[in-house]
């Protein structure tokens, strides 16, 4: 998968957070994998100059994914799950 179709696959997680229950239940690792690791970097600081209105949605979809767990996510167990 690429960086841009990983991109686009955790700003829908983000969007819509019910779809992360339901990818790990379908046991769509790579998805959920791809969703923490967009987390983990953070959105974009250009995007705060560039387009402020999707810095701010992005920035509040990101916390709102910590506050309702998101952090205890393992990226390396889900990398280890993808890959098998």
């Amino acid at each position: 998968m690429s960086a841009r179709e990983e991109e686009l696959i955790a700003r829908e997680m983000l969007e819509h957070p019910e779809l992360l229950g339901i990818r790990l239940k379908e046991k769509r690792w790579a998805e959920v994998a791809a969703l923490v690791r967009y987390a983990q970097r953070d959105v974009p600081k250009e995007l705060a100059v560039t387009d402020p209105a999707l810095y701010r949605t992005l920035r509040e979809q990101v916390t709102r994914f910590f506050l309702r767990g998101g952090g205890a996510l393992n990226l390396q167990k889900l990398e280890q799950l993808a890959a098998t």
